[in-house]
């Protein structure tokens, strides 16, 4: 099929990579224009940008898609298929409609729960066990769309938002594929999403990230592994240079009692609410991430270390 794909981030990256490999034509690729990135803050194109550039495809960088002149391009493209995945962008009913087929989405939640901007991050944050992949029509409505195929993921207890990003990115780009054949084939079939259990992935918000020891353990173990690797939850640490920005990257429950904020003893567990948390993996402002023993060998934190 004559297909537009329009996505950003390394998910998007994936499933193009495969959508290339399987023979698509790909009209053209849309991405959101080139952001600062990096410590120059220097301009650079997405890693969908990127990769569309290497190979020679077509590649539209429009700030929005409501402009008239972008909705009037994306109509001469003559498709058959839009396929998007984490574009970034809100498609008016005009782009959505104008593919022969229609446009269909890759989600990555299993509908209606999770629907929004950051729904990998809210099925961790919120302990689900179980999320998935998703391929649905577009609608106007917010990822409300019927489904055309799904396959499920498990989230384990030691699964962060990226390890589960992973695994879906390469899970979700196999499902693309293979839903865009039977579409072309006219096998697809298309279930309307349960009107019931709607919850909304709010994007991750910067004030989210402080980590507040006073909550329950679960929920803060959840709160860390679904906020890893970014934005990272974080503390502050009291050192002889001052407080220092340390981000938990990973970490696990364990069900012992102890003062909230405090460690209980010095190997990074730390007390909470209810239960305790023990920090696996942590990173220290300016520095990479390391092992929690590696970094105890350079920055010490000795049982009853109040941390903030």
């Amino acid at each position: 099929m004559r297909i537009a794909f329009l996505g950003t981030p390394d998910l998007a990256l994936t499933a193009l990579k495969r959508l290339v490999e399987a023979g698509q034509e790909i009209a053209c690729v849309y991405s959101q224009p080139p952001a600062p990135r990096g410590r120059g803050h220097e301009l650079k194109p997405s890693p969908t940008h990127a990769f569309a550039l290497e190979r020679g495809l077509p590649v539209r960088t429009p700030a929005s898609m409501r402009d008239p002149a972008e909705i009037a391009a994306f109509q001469a493209l003559n498709l058959d298929a839009a396929v998007v995945v984490a574009f970034g962008q809100i498609l008016p009913r005009e782009v959505l409609e104008a593919p022969r087929l229609g446009s269909f989405n890759l989600h990555g939640s299993l509908l209606p729960r999770w629907r929004g901007a950051a729904p990998i991050q809210r099925a961790v944050m919120a302990g689900d066990p179980v999320t998935g992949v998703q391929v649905m029509r577009m609608t106007e409505g917010l990822d409300e769309g019927p489904v055309l195929a799904t396959e499920t993921l498990r989230i384990g207890a030691l699964d962060t938002a990226g390890t589960v990003h992973d695994r879906m990115a390469a899970a979700g780009a196999d499902l693309l594929a293979q839903t865009l054949g039977e579409i072309a084939a006219g096998r697809a079939v298309e279930t309307p999403q349960a009107a019931e259990g709607a919850t909304y992935a709010k994007k991750i918000r910067p004030k989210e990230a402080r980590i507040d020891w006073a909550r329950p353990g679960r929920e803060l173990d959840w709160k860390i592994r679904g906020l890893s690797p970014f934005p990272g939850a974080w503390f502050a640490l009291s050192t002889d240079k001052g407080p220092a920005r340390v981000k938990v990257l990973l970490s696990a429950f364990e069900d012992v009692d102890g003062p909230p904020g405090v460690t209980l003893d010095d190997r990074l567990l730390v007390g909470t609410g209810a239960g305790a948390v023990r920090l696996l993996r942590v990173q220290r402002e300016g520095r990479g991430p390391q092992d929690a023993e590696a970094f105890l060998r350079g920055t010490p934190v000795a049982a009853g270390t109040g941390l903030a």
